[in-house]
């Protein structure tokens, strides 16, 4: 990781002065920079063609690069320029570059200013360009059709936390005068293990033991033609003598060989995003639910926050939340109108008198920022006046925390916008009941028998009701093992009061103990929502008069002048309530990919064989095992598009959005008595 010794910014990221001047003195060096990425980078790996003649990636579903090394970005502009030059691109271009002390935005748009066309590509990146912590950040550009995997880390440890096949490889020397990174066998191997057979590799300033070290790792070493003012360029390709071994985890992600049919169960949020993910990439898909309409269960909240869960151990659920909000609301952008069905407005959350929320590392750099007035922030600062907007009183002791990149949305309407992804099928008023294995093929069925879908792949996604559709498709020692938990919540909702006690309701959420989000519009005025309660084991969606009291009672404790505004409603009746049943499971992480049943528990009849060559075995005589992506509890707004991700990538063999470790926490059979070692 990089080093702690260096100054760090109220957000968490890093801030190296000498790394910073090294990358401002490269701003300088573009016209080099960007001859070495197209003469040694994109040709050495066959991305640029003479002509008319064929380039490598032509005509490809997909193609995935992997850089070591991002500097100032002018390789990736480089790349997403050629690709978008490309007559038969791929449809999804993955770029994954390791960086171990990212430049700031506004370098990455003036070393790409005086060169035309990689301008705008910049100032996109940029928009994108915060709350890089250490890790691995995915940031969807062009569309979603480019996605950049940022691992911000010093490159040995990142790229074990990196997953996927890539095409190509862009072998960058280590590091910086500043901080050195030199070559050794283990990031090499680290390199081909993320390399598919085939792949291509370009770099330079290659000594020979490097090259030698290449080869014991499986790649043949070509002859590389003389460049002018690129020494020591490389040109490889991977293509190992020996079997390489399967993954340890293939039993856990097994991969689709190509997309098929595929069957959603359930059109909530999670659904919706799994149908899209899967459709972009190819699948034909099918969504069933039994109710008439989509988001009729826990996605029917009439509007909910998004924003990250901040702990101060920066737990797997901080992380993940991070990666989710950022996610979420690429979507929302993408998808729906900003103002009507969702706002980036930021957020406001308040903690408990004396309660510290922020990771230890991150605290002097703000309580120094804050100066003593009780507000911190994980992503900007934030004053005392827009604190006191939502009369929130703060010092020493009741201190809040901003969020700057969240915001509020309306789940029903990004599930309705999900489901229209061509190649997605909707139906409602189809109450799946049997989920039954046929040769390569699962069938579903209603209660009576009566076939509803045929699809290659099933994936359940029906809250706390996926329990039952578990039961009805494995064994029921199986189904037994995932302990899904019903988690009733209830929230209260009306019309804005109008007159001056608007103002007394803040115009972006606050959240903390309980929510609210107010000034929501709507066709009939604007209106507001707080909430929620939490019911462990309640699966009934029922309408309860003490919780409705119980909203009231935290949102006077959360933001005291915003009740006493709405305290008449609440006499009068006009404060109305919505309920709704969600599912959790014990760890407070989704159980997401296969579930291993003793249907797909044989053994692969070729595991010394190719790892390629065994997963299209299991995969032609076999069905794929159920999949699942349930387990969201309160989470599902934050989570549900991230978690659909990974359930794609994991089927496609993709880059990971997340640490690898991150998501192998997600995944469905940790509760299986057989699961998997991790990776």
């Amino acid at each position: 990781m990089p080093d702690d010794t260096a100054h760090r910014r109220a957000d968490g990221t890093l801030a190296d002065p000498h790394v910073g001047d090294i990358h401002r003195r490269g701003i300088d060096q573009g016209e080099a920079d960007l001859t070495q990425a197209r003469q040694v980078f994109l040709q050495g790996c066959g991305l640029l063609g003479e002509g008319d003649a064929p380039t490598a990636w032509q005509g490809a579903a997909r193609w995935a690069v992997l850089d070591t090394s991002f500097g100032m970005g002018r390789r990736f502009f480089a790349t997403w320029y050629a690709w978008q030059q490309q007559r038969q691109r791929p449809a999804r271009l993955f770029y994954t570059a390791v960086e171990a002390a990212v430049p700031e935005a506004q370098d990455l748009v003036r070393s790409a200013s005086p060169f035309g066309p990689l301008a705008p590509l910049a100032a996109e990146l940029a928009a994108q360009w915060h709350g890089l912590l250490p890790g691995v950040h995915r940031l969807r550009l062009d569309g979603g059709r480019v996605q950049l995997t940022l691992a911000v880390g010093a490159v040995q440890p990142m790229l074990a936390e990196l997953a996927g096949e890539h095409d190509s490889i862009f072998l960058h020397r280590l590091g910086t005068d500043h901080r050195p990174e030199p070559w050794n066998p283990h990031t090499l191997k680290a390199v081909a293990r993320l390399a598919r057979p085939g792949a291509r590799a370009a770099g330079w300033g290659m000594p020979c033991e490097v090259r030698q070290q290449l080869a014991a790792c499986g790649f043949v070493v070509e002859p590389t033609p003389e460049l002018p003012q690129q020494p020591q360029a490389l040109r490889a390709l991977y293509a190992p003598r020996w079997a390489p071994r399967p993954r340890r985890d293939a039993a856990a992600h097994p991969v689709a060989t190509q997309p098929a049919r595929c069957a959603v169960v359930g059109a909530g949020l999670a659904g919706a995003a799994v149908a899209r993910a899967l459709a972009l990439r190819g699948w034909q898909v099918t969504v069933l639910d039994r109710a008439p309409e989509p988001a009729a269960g826990a996605s029917g909240l009439p509007a909910g926050v998004v924003a990250a869960h901040v702990s101060p151990d920066d737990r797997p659920l901080s992380r993940l939340t991070r990666a989710g909000a950022r996610a979420t609301l690429a979507a929302a952008r993408e998808l729906l109108q900003e103002g009507i069905d969702f706002a980036a407005t930021g957020v406001l959350e308040r903690h408990a008198p004396g309660e510290r929320r922020l990771p230890a590392k991150w605290q002097d750099a703000i309580d120094s920022e804050a100066a003593g007035a009780g507000v911190a922030s994980a992503e900007a600062p934030i004053t005392q006046e827009k604190a006191a907007q939502a009369d929130v009183p703060l010092n020493a002791e009741q201190r809040a925390l901003w969020h700057t990149h969240a915001g509020w949305l309306r789940p029903a309407a990004l599930v309705r916008a999900l489901l229209q992804t061509p190649g997605i099928t909707w139906r409602g008023a189809a109450p799946v009941a049997r989920i039954a294995a046929a040769g390569t093929a699962w069938q579903l069925a209603d209660a009576a028998g009566a076939l509803l879908a045929e699809a290659e792949l099933v994936v359940v996604t029906a809250g706390f009701d996926s329990l039952a559709l578990l039961q009805a498709a494995t064994p029921a020692q199986d189904a037994r093992a995932l302990p899904l938990h019903a988690l009733r919540g209830q929230v209260a909702l009306g019309a804005m009061p109008g007159g001056a006690a608007d103002a007394l309701l803040p115009r972006f959420p606050v959240n903390g103990h309980g929510s609210l989000v107010a000034h929501l519009p709507g066709p009939d005025g604007a209106w507001w929502v707080t909430g929620s309660t939490f019911e462990r084991g309640n699966p009934a969606a029922e309408l309860r008069a003490q919780d409705h009291d119980h909203n009231r009672e935290r949102l006077a404790q959360l933001l005291p002048a915003a009740a006493a505004a709405l305290d008449a409603q609440w006499r009068d009746g006009r404060a109305r309530a919505w309920a709704a049943v969600r599912a959790t499971l014990p760890d407070r992480l989704p159980a997401v990919g296969a579930w291993r049943s003793d249907h797909e528990q044989k053994t692969p009849p070729a595991l010394d064989s190719t790892e390629r060559d065994a997963i299209e075995l299991i995969a032609k005589e076999e069905a794929l095992p159920l999949h699942l992506l349930t387990g969201l509890g309160a989470r599902g707004l934050t989570l549900s598009l991230l978690a659909a991700d990974i359930l794609a990538a994991w089927l496609h063999g993709e880059p990971l959005p997340v640490e690898r470790s991150l998501a192998h926490g997600l995944r469905a059979a940790r509760w299986h008595g057989a699961a998997p070692p991790r990776p």
